[in-house]
């Protein structure tokens, strides 16, 4: 029986050399930039559909399913994330996991594939909700509105446009007004807390038949998209200080302080807002500073809101633009997009082409139609893709050399794969374009290996790829 190789982390300080990014963002700065994007502007335009459809205040369950499988995936991403630092996360981690020679070169080919879409709908949900709730500001038309969407995103690009230690700085004064938002929220309806109004359960609220997990299936994926971004301090390994700590700290750290504040704010809503008001208002933290201190008070929340919106666009975009670089710098992607801004050290090619596509989303698409071809986009390359991958890392090398660990090792794996595939098929007829995509991807995948005589149409000879051999960090005698 082979042996099994360990992980190779000397191989960082080459990787960053060659890679010209720069190890800058410490554990606050990678909590920051977690935060703001977990946040965003998710928990402020869901929290009426959650309640809508758990059927009253028990939709509080949803966010603690929400809580408990982003902390069961966390293991996931803080095993791979501390084990290979690199640039792109997910990327690095599904060639690795899979072969970078064969299957990994496909599965990582397709989550570079998929970045061209679910990366744009993502930054265009938040940009679409930004324009949603500035609507309790002033009454906007339909032009209106997809005018400050687009814009919004056009600005988050300009500002991302420089070095990564001023990014760093801007992620922590964006993240103080994430977590004040909320704070105040939670403060004001903690302080007119009807706990009458809070726990107003209708009958049968917990009769637990069919419809009931589907009634939770849909909250679910209301709640998840919610909590989505523990992870992306992942996309910046190359970028992380001390990332054998910081990764698995940044996530963990972030998935509890948030679960904290969701479950306080909900619950503050509910004591507030009777539920039979809060699931059909589309500007609920509004109605519950309204509530309490008036409505000029409620106006300058919502500014706050919009605030908390183009924070978690300005972590998504910077994050997600490192995953078509890392791809094309390890040979699997389209060569342009592998360079670095001449001065400012950062893929500028990547940033400019998301940015362009997610300007295009964001003035076409409605917020629910979006948020719906998020998950069905990713959950099943990237999610389950990685909850297998790390069970076939650890088949193959074992532990030795793995910085972090994952507790009671392969439950969390295997009970993140089986809550990904139940929640993909919440996502109901959108479920169909999520796996159209990948098939496409396959195809794209086929006719590139074909021109380029790669796998599976190369002559019989080493298959694992030359360039960007030396972005793997794991030892070159292969998986």
């Amino acid at each position: 029986m082979p042996s099994k190789q360990k992980f190779d982390q000397s191989a960082l300080k080459t990787e960053d050399h060659a890679n010209g990014l720069e190890r800058r963002l410490g554990l606050k700065e990678a909590v920051a930039l977690n935060m703001i994007e977990i946040v965003g502007i998710g928990p402020f335009v869901v929290s009426g559909l959650v309640i809508k459809a758990m059927g009253g205040p028990q939709a509080l369950l949803a966010w603690i399913a929400g809580a408990v499988l982003a902390a069961l995936d966390g293991f996931v991403w803080a095993e791979l994330g501390a084990a290979m630092p690199q640039a792109g996360g997910t990327y690095v981690f599904l060639r690795e996991a899979f072969g970078p020679g064969r299957w990994g070169r496909l599965m990582s080919f397709l989550f570079a594939w998929q970045a061209f879409v679910y990366v744009p709908l993502s930054v265009a949900s938040a940009s679409i909700g930004f324009a949603r709730y500035a609507g309790y500001l002033h009454p906007l038309t339909t032009w209106q509105a997809k005018a400050l969407s687009g814009g919004l995103v056009v600005f988050l690009v300009i500002l991302l446009y420089r070095r990564i230690t001023t990014l760093g700085k801007i992620s922590v004064l964006l993240w103080i007004g994430v977590v004040a938002t909320m704070l105040w929220v939670i403060w004001g309806g903690l302080r007119h807390f009807d706990a009458k109004l809070a726990f107003d359960f209708p009958p049968g609220a917990f009769h637990l038949s069919w419809i009931w997990f589907a009634g939770l299936g849909s909250a679910m994926v209301s709640t998840v998209y919610s909590y989505w971004g523990y992870y992306n301090i992942c996309l910046l390994g190359g970028e992380i200080r001390e990332p054998q700590k910081n990764i698995p700290r940044g996530i963990f750290l972030s998935i509890l302080g948030i679960a904290v504040l969701y479950l306080l704010m909900q619950t503050s809503i509910l004591g507030v807002v009777p539920w039979r008001e809060a699931q059909n208002s589309k500007f609920v933290a509004s109605l519950v500073i309204e509530k309490v201190y008036g409505h000029t008070a409620a106006q300058f929340m919502t500014g706050m809101v919009l605030w908390v919106a183009l924070a978690s666009v300005f972590s998504l975009l910077l994050g997600y633009s490192r995953v078509p670089y890392s791809a094309a710098l390890d040979g699997n992607f389209f060569p342009v997009f592998a360079k670095l801004h001449p001065t400012k050290n950062f893929p500028y090619i990547s940033l400019l082409t998301l940015g362009g596509l997610a300007f295009l989303f964001s003035i076409s698409l409605s917020l629910e139609t979006a948020i719906a071809g998020i998950l069905a986009m990713r959950l099943l390359v990237q999610f389950i893709g990685q909850a297998v991958g790390v069970i076939l890392l650890r088949r193959r090398r074992g532990t030795q050399g793995l910085p972090f660990k994952m507790w009671f090792y392969p439950l969390p794996a295997v009970l993140t794969m089986f809550g990904w595939a139940w929640l993909f098929w919440q996502t109901g007829a959108t479920r169909k374009w999520g796996l159209a995509e990948i098939a496409l991807g396959v195809l794209a995948f086929l006719v590139r290996a074909r021109s380029m005589r790669q796998w599976p149409f190369e002559e019989k000879s080493d298959s694992r790829p030359v360039a960007g051999g030396g972005d793997s960090l794991v030892s070159s005698e292969g998986l």
